[in-house]
């Protein structure tokens, strides 16, 4: 074999379509457009459009709504808690804070800070700063001889 032996496989490389260049090419004059309209010229912009009837997204009912005064808190349940303590992720050694908890990896970035919940086991001793606590959260980590401090919220930026 050769340097100019070497060859693309078959199939690997596809000319573009060129059109509007003659009859023979099977896409020429209107370049498979088809005849005249909005569709045959550029900037067509008729997603959902339903030819004058009142389209889909608009005959369906609306559902739902945004609480404007709903609080972002991220979440962190004391199985979850204990894991990252198994796994070594976090030392549970000195009070554990929103930063030290976000530096782990274990919670993601939230306004109003970390709400504890109670889902899963606690076996390690541990002190938490958090923005608010569940009782059965709060319940699980004074069981296992570690104490919860629940931090006044400052209203986040908005």
């Amino acid at each position: 074999m050769k340097l100019h032996d070497i060859r693309d496989n078959k199939g690997a490389r596809k000319a573009r379509t060129r059109v509007a260049r003659g009859i023979g090419s099977g896409l020429g004059k209107t370049a498979g457009r088809g005849q005249k309209g909005q569709t045959s010229r550029s900037g067509v912009a008729i997603n959902g459009f339903e030819g004058g009837q009142m389209p889909l997204h608009m005959r369906l009912p609306k559902r739902g709504f945004n609480n404007i005064f709903a609080k972002d808190y991220a979440i962190l349940n004391v199985g979850k808690l204990q894991a990252a303590i198994d796994a070594k992720t976090i030392e549970p050694k000195g009070v554990l804070g929103y930063d030290e908890l976000l530096a782990a990896g274990l919670v993601r970035k939230a306004k109003y800070g970390v709400s504890l919940l109670g889902k899963g086991a606690l076996k390690a001793k541990l002190s938490l700063k958090v923005a608010r606590a569940s009782k059965g959260a709060v319940a699980a980590v004074e069981k296992a001889g570690g104490a919860v401090e629940i931090l006044a919220v400052a209203k986040a930026d908005a």
